[in-house]
């Protein structure tokens, strides 16, 4: 339901109407993405003393789904893609899934069409899964190249 301002006149919603207003979240978003991916790019996580050791390595020597993130995010932002999926190749394809649909949410905003995620619980429970299986497998003697 619309309120009335101090005029008695109806509010408008405060959708921006151009394009360039549309596109103010999307790029807020790439700005803090690109900022965090400077700041590890430029402190390099395999220095120690840089960054918090991941509290699940620490206490029981098991590498969760995010272990050589970091890592991973620095060698990407210095173009060793190699390096990079070794550190964590989940992460990689978190990176290259982001800007897909980043694209894909700039492109529907200069349309003027919002950005619809219709995941059911086959794809969430398909994406857990697989994300599972990573960890173990990362885990495994056998494993042993998905280590970061």
């Amino acid at each position: 339901m619309r309120g009335v301002n101090a005029d008695s006149q109806p509010m408008r919603s405060a959708r921006p109407g151009t394009a360039a207003g549309r596109l103010a979240v999307p790029a807020g978003v790439l700005a803090a993405v690109v900022g965090a991916f400077a700041y590890v790019g430029a402190v390099d996580p395999n220095e120690p003393g840089h960054y918090p050791v991941c509290p699940l390595l620490r206490l029981t020597g098991v590498y969760c789904p995010g272990c050589g993130g970091l890592r991973s995010a620095h060698a990407f932002v210095h173009g060793d893609l190699l390096a990079a999926l070794q550190d964590n190749a989940a992460a990689v394809l978190g990176y290259l899934g982001f800007a897909v649909l980043w694209t894909v949410w700039v492109v529907r905003a200069v349309r003027g069409r919002p950005l619809r995620i219709d995941l059911g619980p086959a794809q969430l429970w398909t994406l857990g899964a697989l994300l599972l299986v990573f960890t173990v497998v990362r885990n495994l003697p056998f494993g042993d190249r998905l280590h970061p």
